[in-house]
């Protein structure tokens, strides 16, 4: 099973100004890949999923901001919220009634305030630092101190003024002792 080891990242944080940073820079790429859907879908009526996504931005200086790992999951996320829009138009069609309205297309984010998720699957994590009890993500640096072996991803999540840093890892699971009576 996975579980989730939570770390709160405030401003006073030394580390608070890297990750800041590099939740800007995603922001960046998750608009201008947003653009370029949107623009597609509303002039042409075809859908870029996340290959043909992957393809135009890979040149971009947004996506280049970031490693390639972390990008490649900006834009995956993306191409999730797309295929969530289009169930949601079709629930909205059979049956309009749980809906307060016609869905709308997957939003920007604020062009000043507006950060976005970063995640970082294992290959964006350093293996040695890993050992060692310590996350120390691709391009970034900041070290985050950790308990788990087996992690699988971090995310870093924005919040209003802070920032949360969830270690996954995979733990096996145990049977629990119950008396049967």
């Amino acid at each position: 099973m996975q579980l989730v080891e939570q770390h709160v990242i405030k401003r006073t944080d030394p580390r608070y100004t890297a990750i800041d940073q590099a939740s800007f820079a995603s922001k960046n790429l998750y608009n201008a890949a947003n653009y370029e859907i949107r623009q597609a879908f509303i002039h042409q009526g075809v859908y870029l999923c996340y290959e043909e996504m992957h393809r135009l931005m890979k040149t971009h200086e947004a996506y280049k901001a970031l490693p390639r790992k972390v990008s490649q999951q900006v834009l995956r996320l993306l191409h999730k919220n797309w295929v969530s829009f289009f169930a949601a138009i079709k629930a909205w069609k059979a049956d309009p009634s749980p809906f307060l309205g016609r869905p709308k297309l997957p939003k920007y984010k604020d062009k000043q305030q507006g950060r976005n998720i970063l995640i970082y699957t294992i290959q964006a994590l350093s293996k040695p630092a890993l050992a060692r009890g310590r996350v120390l993500p691709s391009g970034l640096s900041i070290v985050i101190e950790t308990h788990q072996q087996n992690v699988d991803q971090v995310r870093i999540i924005p919040r209003q003024g802070y920032y949360v840093v969830e270690v996954i890892y995979e733990q096996t699971e145990t049977q629990a002792d119950v008396d049967p009576s």
